[in-house]
């Protein structure tokens, strides 16, 4: 199944959109602010309106301020910044993307994370079971 191409982004365009959905709504000043060797303010007004142009930010006014919000929720977004890591760092795979993760971090994991990561399989496994009564 194919996915609808999204507008690629600039290093800094990822930058300035991380830093609004971090505070979940930001003014251009407030983005300066937060930004590691930021831009002047006006070329930032100039980065959040070609987001906006691309469909990641909405704005409203607030006075003459224009504050600058996320368009799509941050799980929707989280999932499909996700998938492109997925595709260019592990061609696809979540084995492998969930293996290196593992392979490094798993002694940070706790008992009651390793039991939801542990629930999560056994769920992925029963849908696929599901899916394939499914289809027979």
């Amino acid at each position: 199944m194919s996915r609808p191409a999204e507008p690629s982004l600039s290093r800094r365009e990822r930058q300035i959109l991380d830093v609004v959905y971090a505070l979940g709504r930001a003014s251009a000043a407030e983005v300066v602010t937060r930004l590691p060797d930021a831009p002047s303010k006006t070329a930032v007004r100039t980065f959040l309106r070609i987001l906006e142009e691309k469909g990641h930010l909405v704005h409203e006014e607030d006075g003459r301020t224009y504050i600058y919000l996320p368009s799509r929720p941050r799980e929707r977004a989280g999932a499909g910044a996700f998938r492109r890591v997925l595709d260019v760092f592990f061609g696809g795979s979540l084995e492998e993307a969930v293996a290196t993760h593992l392979g490094e971090s798993a002694a940070d994991l706790d008992d009651a994370q390793l039991k939801r990561l542990a629930g999560l399989i056994r769920d992925a496994r029963r849908t696929r079971q599901t899916a394939r009564i499914k289809e027979s």
